[in-house]
């Protein structure tokens, strides 16, 4: 019983605010300390250090948020932040910003292959990486939509390093507001027609809304 009531459902607000308030905060500091001329390289490193340092606060007070309010933290949440501050502090340390660029493809290749190898050997790693029960969801929609969030992760990966080679940090770091968030709802809400399918219940639909996987 004390178990059950450590763990609180966390409300949709809390989730969003949790997976996506350290992009905004790193993406608010870079564009306070980012120089007007674009061409002063010193200016631009300085701004990614200050940014990529608030980055790491803010992803580890949202990792103590979510334990405190929901009494729990997904391991989809603890594995990104522990990137988060592990090639955030290489990008402080040695002034190259290319290391927290490459920190979303590392977490995106990483759960690709794990959900596509767990599927196919049958098991729905999604399930236990998020730990989460959609309502009514049946065995055979764990799995086809651990597959498919597999696939779309290695999609991610690929699209991140594509950017990452043809825009500037500045930019790129826009495309992680406009474009990754964006996508991620969308193949989102795109797999309730197929969960409906599989038995997700009213009550389901409104978690699996609630709870996509981080995408920082």
């Amino acid at each position: 019983m004390a178990d059950q009531q450590s763990e609180k459902k966390p409300s949709g607000w809390l989730n969003v605010a949790v997976d996506y308030g350290p992009l905004l905060v790193f993406l608010s500091v870079y564009w306070y300390f980012a120089p007007e001329d674009k061409e002063d390289m010193v200016g631009v490193l300085l701004a990614v250090v200050h940014s990529t340092a608030a980055f790491i606060v803010a992803a580890v007070v949202a990792l103590v948020l979510s334990k405190w309010l929901t009494g729990k933290i997904s391991r989809m949440l603890m594995l990104s932040t522990v990137l988060i501050v592990g090639f955030g502090s290489l990008t402080i340390l040695l002034r190259d910003p290319v290391y927290v660029q490459i920190k979303p493809t590392v977490l995106y290749v990483f759960f690709g292959l794990v959900l596509i190898a767990g599927w196919m050997r049958g098991k729905a790693l999604l399930q236990w990486l998020l730990e989460a029960a959609f309502e009514g969801l049946d065995e055979a929609g764990w799995l086809k939509l651990s597959r498919n969030w597999g696939v779309f992760f290695l999609f991610l990966a690929a699209l991140n390093q594509g950017l990452v080679h043809f825009l500037s940090f500045g930019d790129w770091l826009w495309a992680k507001l406009w474009v990754f968030m964006p996508l991620t709802f969308l193949f989102t809400f795109s797999q309730i027609p197929m969960l409906l399918k599989h038995g997700l219940g009213a009550e389901g639909v409104m978690e699996e809304e609630e709870n996509p996987p981080p995408v920082g």
